[in-house]
């Protein structure tokens, strides 16, 4: 049985009368099949799933993005790759379940794969934790990270989890700080390195394996710094504005490109990608073929200074600064000059002065 989101209610109606169509032995008994009417029908269905798809709003884009059907990180290593060999463990504490990694071959290269994996049904998605990583799973891509990067083999990440596990447990161990070597990790790989958003890129929890070379995002995938959900009770105490916190956050593919913080949008089937998932494939594979001539001619000096430009170039040509910063280096040389003169700290002194009766008057309030 097929699962339809709430804006889908026409094409589950034309759907559900294409099948009736297509099935002789309907209540009223045996029947003979309309061939006239179906073409008609699925000539409308392609039309009205094209039209509802085009004018998706960011909400509507988050629904889609978390489709159960929706193929997730174990459909694309077994029918992207070859001989994926798994690979378990942190060798600190135990094994995490929503992380799939291992070795694998992608035509003529071999790569490291590592991806989050939510699970396709009750029993899996409970046993993957709905693809929410806890401390040994970000320990454990850090372990394969380092283990690619010596052998300097390329890595490919997916991308699909609401956010890192926020247990207990998991607190203890140290998730926030897990999450910070990951990302320090990966940005200091001299190995290729690809991250592949395909539904949703939550928080931290993406971002610890999305500090990448080229960050690709699927067309109705999301990428965010909190759930709409979380945004929208926190800014207005009210879980139901989510449509509004959904379009304040910018949580789309074709936002987060126009911000340039990601760098391509893979194109999905009308209807999403779990409509024809041969076609998404395709259009993966696609991707990260193209992604690797290109990255796999580089030298490992000019992998890292390209992410390192990446990363700190984004949100520096929009802004308050009138590109002031949008140089590639974070200090020009009249920046410096004007430091070393002590320019600088005179303009400002009064505000630091300022700011430093500010700092006292809350200490003796304290102390009092």
């Amino acid at each position: 049985m097929k699962n339809y989101l709430n804006f889908e209610t026409e094409i589950k109606n034309i759907e559900n009368e294409i099948e009736k169509l297509k099935d002789p032995f309907n209540k009223e008994g045996i029947s003979q099949v309309d061939t006239k009417k179906i073409d008609k029908l699925e000539k409308d269905l392609e039309y009205k799933i094209k039209k509802i798809y085009s004018k998706l709003d960011p909400w509507q884009t988050t629904l889609v993005a978390r489709h159960e059907e929706r193929p997730k990180t174990k459909f694309f290593i077994d029918n992207l790759f070859t001989d994926f060999f798994p690979l378990h463990g942190d060798r600190l504490f135990g094994e995490d379940k929503s992380l799939i990694a291992g070795l694998g071959k992608f035509d003529n290269y071999s790569v490291m794969i590592i991806g989050q994996e939510k699970g396709d049904d009750l029993e899996s998605r409970i046993q993957r934790n709905f693809g929410m990583m806890r401390p040994e799973g970000y320990r454990k891509s850090i372990r394969l990270m380092k283990l690619a990067d010596k052998f300097n083999l390329p890595i490919i990440f997916f991308i699909d989890t609401p956010g890192a596990y926020p247990g207990v447990g998991a607190e203890e161990r140290g998730q926030a700080e897990a999450i910070a070597r990951s990302i320090e990790c990966s940005m200091s790989l001299g190995a290729p390195t690809i991250s592949i958003i395909i539904g949703e890129g939550g928080s931290g929890g993406a971002i610890a394996l999305a500090s990448t070379n080229k960050v690709l995002m699927l067309e109705n995938a999301i990428y965010s710094v909190i759930s709409p959900e979380g945004c929208a009770s926190i800014l207005w105490r009210d879980p139901k504005k989510t449509l509004e916190a959904a379009t304040a956050m910018k949580l789309t593919s074709k936002d987060l490109l126009e911000l340039k913080i990601i760098d391509e949008i893979i194109p999905e089937p009308n209807g999403g990608a779990h409509r024809d998932k041969s076609l998404i494939l395709s259009n993966i594979k696609d991707s990260i073929q193209k992604n690797l001539d290109y990255l796999t001619t580089k030298s490992r000096d000019e992998i890292i200074s390209l992410k390192k430009d990446k990363f700190l170039n984004i949100g520096r040509d929009k802004g308050l600064s009138n590109n002031i910063l949008s140089s590639d280096k974070l200090f020009t040389n009249n920046t410096l000059d004007v430091l070393k003169s002590g320019k600088f700290f005179v303009s400002k002194n009064k505000y630091a002065i300022l700011f430093i009766l500010f700092l006292l008057i809350l200490t003796i309030n304290y102390f009092s």
